[in-house]
């Protein structure tokens, strides 16, 4: 087959493309369909935030109408007050800024040494890791928890927090590994001259340059131990004291009935900081990613 019908087939594959769609179209028309799109994708986090300034009955009589007839921000203080959501967001930020560092420093130096380095077994160890994303988390939870007990860390943030960073990461660490095998040898290779260690290196030299890397994996460790609920839940079954966010949904569900209006001020605040977080740190993000892809 010669290169120019090729060349053809591939212009009319790309031309029924959406980037390709978008690109013909007049501006004006492109950005309401743009615009049209991006509101039915923020929709339902739109629908929550009326929804938590509503009355329970008003969250179901009003259908999809997103403003509320007369606001009720007491549904706030309620959340915050009544169902102990200023001790929940206390207890979510402590497990989740040490659970970041700890995984942060974990897979920084894992995917240091696998993206830097050769050694015997390598491929071993990759393919082990790799093998750790496709067991699923309810199968280790009782192992986790049973440990757990043994140490005396039953019922406790410590005990949580290291159940929550003692995961594979897997993601994380290859994310590491791909960024640091792109960046020159001659960085290292300045710092020995110099007299620097191993870790002075690592500290040093590789994570300042790692800033994108560092930033998206802190975001993804963020979102998931911010929002995990299994564990938390299996930590806390006897200390109600110790719960996080998302364990103290429960407080609003009740036997015979549901506080949706409640359920949904306590949703807005829990996800307030990890829309915050993302908005600070998405040009990372994005670096990070396609450093890792690139390399």
């Amino acid at each position: 087959m010669s290169r120019t019908g090729t060349a053809s087939r591939t212009v009319r594959k790309n031309r029924w493309r959406p980037a390709s769609i978008l690109r013909r179209l007049p501006w004006w028309l492109a950005a309401a369909v743009l615009a049209v799109g991006a509101f039915l994708w923020i929709y339902p986090f739109l629908w929550m935030v009326s929804a938590s300034l509503k009355n329970p009955l008003e969250v179901f009589a009003s259908g999809l109408k997103l403003v509320p007839e007369s606001p009720m921000w007491e549904n706030y203080q309620r959340a915050w007050t009544d169902a102990g959501f200023g001790k929940y967001l206390l207890n979510t930020v402590i497990v989740t800024l040490v659970t970041v560092v700890i995984v942060v420093v974990r897979c920084a130096l894992a995917g240091y040494v696998l993206g830097r380095y050769g050694f015997r077994g390598k491929k071993i160890v990759l393919g082990v890791l790799i093998a750790t994303l496709f067991v699923p988390t309810g199968y280790t939870i009782i192992p986790v928890v049973d440990i757990s007990r043994q140490l005396g860390l039953l019922n406790s943030l410590t005990g949580m927090i290291i159940a929550l960073s003692g995961g594979a990461n897997v993601a994380a660490i290859l994310l590491y590994a791909g960024y640091f095998r792109g960046l020159p040898k001659e960085l290292e290779e300045a710092a020995v001259v110099d007299g620097a260690g191993f870790f002075a290196i690592f500290f040093r030299v590789m994570i300042p340059l790692a800033n994108p890397a560092t930033a998206t994996v802190t975001l993804l460790t963020f979102m998931a131990t911010w929002n995990a609920f299994f564990l938390p839940l299996v930590f806390t079954f006897s200390r109600p004291d110790l719960r996080t966010l998302s364990v103290g949904m429960l407080a609003f569900v009740g036997e015979n009935s549901v506080d949706w209006s409640g359920m949904a001020a306590a949703a807005v605040i829990s996800l307030l900081p990890v829309v915050a977080l993302f908005i600070f740190l998405q040009r990372y993000f994005v670096e990070g990613i396609a450093g890792a892809v690139k390399s």
